[in-house]
């Protein structure tokens, strides 16, 4: 551009222009240049915090997208990522100016500032739930969006101090772990450091100068490590890059947190990376560095046979150097390199020659697919977001199948994250595990290396307390869909079949309920449809007998405590059917069930003393019978009597392990010095199944007693 006087004068979007020029077409360049105008105009007169024109952010925004060597479209996007939200300009012009793919791209990066939310932490989890929704049509809306969050943090110094730290703590808590989650260490990394000085701005400066200090007087030591290496290398032949490695703030500031050290621990390790053409050399270079310095015991990973969940490769070894000194190393390859820093970015930034999607451009897309999948079985944002966190920045271990087949999981995970990983139905239907061929806990924590084989049974269904141990968020999303959904389902099978045993007992017939006069009860009760009635039923808000009776007007008579109007129960009825924990009934136990407020059915057997109660409330009484296919494991307590030996409860605990019983809890008291008493709570299937481990514990030469111990 030139002035009146002669003067040139250059545009802003001169230097994105000299940048695509490098690997845009003409004619995608002047798309790019026509959207930047069109932005232009659109945000004509509208100013950002710091003064500056608005059309100054989207610009940098496409900057950033154009050192990833991004497509047309994603630049064009960019540009005019902010316009729908920001000028009144709908998504149908964009669509008709630019084609519906740079409408949908635009879309999917607009935020959601029109809607009202209750809380912070509900708006920021619905634009994630939207934002997840988008990359699933086009991965390229996370990349436009980081780059928008980028230039953002990087201007967050003009805003006030609360506005500053929360958007820093959203950087921190979702988009820093997506960027590592996606590879690209360089952006997670800015991430990081912006947010860090914008929440703890005192430390950071701090920490920086501490950092300045402590680079000086280590100079010297890390280009002599630097020059034995490069030397080691060259007499061995090899080509390599060396480069120290400096380490980022807010790492640093994790580490000293996490391990509790001081700055001067942390900063006594030296770090190198090498980087080489051929992965055959990278091995070659781990030979030379091992024989150059002593290695570590167990700080050896190697990343390039078994690459990281986010695409990540390289070999990582630790050294002792002169005078003790631990050096970290780093050896990867060129590409490898560039995976590291761009991630999926590295997908535009170095396409393979015949244009097909490169490894870490296909674990993103599993990765927003799984996104998908969870998004669509959460109850709400909130709790979509809860679980995708346990998935965004997990410290991996490897685990193999019997097969050979390894499975990548987050540390601390549990044979039940193994199976959802394996197959959602295998996860649903599993019963217990071996890990290296013993039989083993399923919530017992998994170590790298390990072989896990996952035992399954088709009528199994997922355990409530696999919630407490459960990590990843495909199996907790699992687990808490199908028992949320599972729930319902039961409550509604149970409260029919409760209603239809009450109707039978009132009418003295089996015959169906007219349709009319069922609509007429549900219409005056306010129920939209009659399985809310079950629902109601089985939870204990209604009772089956007064509900009968105002179904039937004064027709027949109540007469519930007949046993062939008693309710069948399966041991499958999941959270509706409870059993009570004063005299733990078991198939074969004669039952009586008391519908409760809180609880729905509770099963107790005819003979708990606690029965005595449902006398002042004799309408909530249901008959109840074991059906004949019942199945599951039921709690008991025992009491025996034995001498008061070394071991004993060991001798016991190996008995019972050879029966294929478990036991859930155990405590023992004396009754005399000669004699004690243990307590065991154990599982059993029915009345047989425990007469025959009595009779067996019987038999035991110290055992006096055993007793099934009742309320």
């Amino acid at each position: 551009m030139e002035t009146g006087s002669g003067v040139q004068i250059s545009h802003p979007l001169d230097n994105l222009d000299a940048a695509l020029s490098h690997y845009l077409s003409n004619e995608q360049v002047n798309q790019v240049k026509r959207a930047y105008f069109f932005a232009e105009q659109a945000h004509y007169g509208q100013k950002r915090r710091s003064g500056e024109d608005y059309i100054t952010h989207p610009l940098a925004v496409a900057f950033i997208l154009a050192n990833m060597h991004m497509d047309h479209q994603a630049l064009m996007a960019a540009m005019l990522h902010d316009v729908i939200e920001d000028t009144g300009i709908s998504k149908d012009a964009i669509a008709a100016q630019f084609g519906e793919t740079v409408a949908d791209l635009v879309d999917g990066v607009s935020k959601l500032t029109k809607i009202e939310f209750a809380s912070v932490e509900e708006k920021q989890a619905e634009n994630f739930q939207k934002m997840t929704l988008a990359m699933a049509r086009d991965i390229r809306v996370i990349l436009v969006k980081l780059a928008d969050r980028l230039h953002n943090m990087r201007t967050l110094g003009v805003l006030k101090p609360e506005k500053r730290r929360r958007i820093a703590r959203e950087t921190l808590d979702i988009y820093a772990p997506i960027a590592m989650r996606l590879g690209m260490n360089d952006t997670k990394s800015e991430f990081e450091d912006l947010g860090f000085a914008a929440l703890y701005p005192m430390r950071s400066r701090r920490l920086r100068a501490a950092m300045r200090s402590a680079s000086g007087n280590r100079k010297a030591l890390i280009e002599k490590i630097q020059q034995q290496i490069e030397t080691a290398l060259e007499q061995d032949g090899l080509e390599a890059n060396v480069q120290g490695r400096e380490k980022h703030l807010y790492s640093l500031y994790r580490k000293m947190r996490e391990k509790r050290k001081s700055f001067t621990e942390i900063m006594d390790i030296y770090a190198f990376r090498i980087v080489v053409d051929t992965v055959d050399t990278c091995y070659r270079v781990l030979g030379c560095v091992h024989s150059l310095y002593k290695p570590v015991p167990g700080e050896f990973s190697d990343y390039i046979a078994i690459p990281k969940t986010n695409g990540y490769q390289s070999l990582h070894t630790v050294l002792k150097g002169m005078h003790g000194v631990p050096i970290e190393i780093q050896i990867r390859t060129r590409e490898m390199e560039a995976m590291a820093n761009n991630g999926i970015a590295a997908h535009w930034l170095y396409k393979t020659k015949d244009g097909n999607a490169n490894a870490s451009h296909e674990r993103a897309r599993e990765w927003v697919k799984g996104l998908l999948e969870m998004q669509q079985r959460a109850g709400s944002s909130l709790e979509f977001i809860e679980s995708v966190k346990f998935d965004l920045f997990p410290d991996e271990i490897y685990v193999f199948s019997p097969k050979g087949t390894i499975y990548e999981l987050p540390q601390g995970a549990t044979a039940v994250d193994f199976a959802y990983a394996v197959h959602t139905d295998l996860g649903n239907t599993c019963t217990a595990c071996r890990i290296n061929k013993h039989l083993s806990p399923l919530s017992e924590p998994l170590q790298s290396g390990q072989t896990v084989e996952i035992l399954a049974n088709p009528q199994a269904r997922p355990d409530p307390s696999w919630i407490n141990y459960a990590v990843t968020a495909k199996a907790r999303s699992n687990i808490l869909h199908y028992l949320k959904h599972q729930t319902r389902d039961e409550s509604i099978s149970l409260g029919k079949s409760l209603l239809d045993k009450a109707l039978t007992a009132l009418s003295g017939n089996e015959q169906a309920v007219a349709a009319d006069v069922l609509e007429s009860y549900l219409s005056e009760n306010n129920y939209l449809s009659v399985k809310d009635l079950y629902n109601d039923i089985a939870r204990g808000k209604r009772l089956p007998a007064i509900v009968a009776k105002q179904i039937l007007g004064d027709a027949g008579s109540a007469n519930i405590d007949r046993q062939d109007h008693a309710v069948a129960i399966r041991g499958t009825e999941g959270f509706v059917v409870t059993y009570g924990k004063c005299c733990r009934p078991i198939p074969g136990d004669a039952i009586v069930g008391y519908l409760s407020d809180e609880k729905g059915v509770v099963v107790h057997r005819d003979t708990c003393s606690n029965l005595g109660d449902l006398k002042a409330h004799p309408n909530r009484k249901l008959a109840l019978r074991w059906d004949e296919e019942v199945t599951g494991d039921y709690m008991i307590d025992l009491r025996i009597e034995t001498e008061n030996l070394r071991g004993i409860i060991a001798v016991l605990a190996t008995k019972l392990n050879r029966m294929g019983v478990n036991i859930e809890r155990i405590s023992t008291e004396d009754k005399d010095p000669q004699f004690t008493y243990i307590y065991l709570s154990i599982k059993v299937q029915n009345r047989v199944h425990l007469a025959r481990i009595m009779k067996h514990l019987r038999a035991m030469t110290s055992v006096r007693k055993v007793l099934r111990r009742k309320n």
